[in-house]
């Protein structure tokens, strides 16, 4: 088991995202940024577990997406959420450590934070690596 792989698949989902043309204009970031207004998207938290077998070393990683906003009510994130789904679901990342074997949508949990003034929409995508 290795993480190494693990800023590679975040590197290539970075850039894949920003170049999906329906997300044009939508900041994309490694952790909420101070004082931020608007509408975002945020890469992480992740989780890897071993997957390592006898045909040699590999990891599923658990990756979080997040988008948050302040705009009032969730149809615009929701319709962010979704291009962020069919953008990466089943996309071939190119990575600059390991292979992506496999790229599955997990779940979605939308909610409201911040006494109900900001909504937060986190997509959970499993990633299997070949190391």
């Amino acid at each position: 088991m290795s993480y190494g792989a693990a800023p590679a698949l975040q590197q290539a989902v970075y850039q894949h995202l920003s170049n999906w043309p329906a997300l044009a204009g939508v900041a994309i970031h490694d952790a909420v940024p101070p004082n931020v207004t608007g509408t975002f998207v945020v890469i992480g938290p992740e989780e890897a577990r071993d997957q390592s077998d006898k045909s040699g070393a590999g990891a599923e990683h658990q990756l979080v997406i997040s988008v948050i906003t302040d705009a009032a009510g969730f149809l615009s994130i929701k319709s962010i959420a979704a291009e962020i789904s069919d953008a990466l679901i089943g996309a071939p990342l190119a990575l600059s450590r390991g292979s992506l074997v496999s790229l599955f949508f997990l779940r979605a949990t939308a909610r409201r934070i911040e006494e109900g003034e900001t909504r937060r929409i986190d997509l959970t995508f499993r990633a299997r690596i070949q190391l």
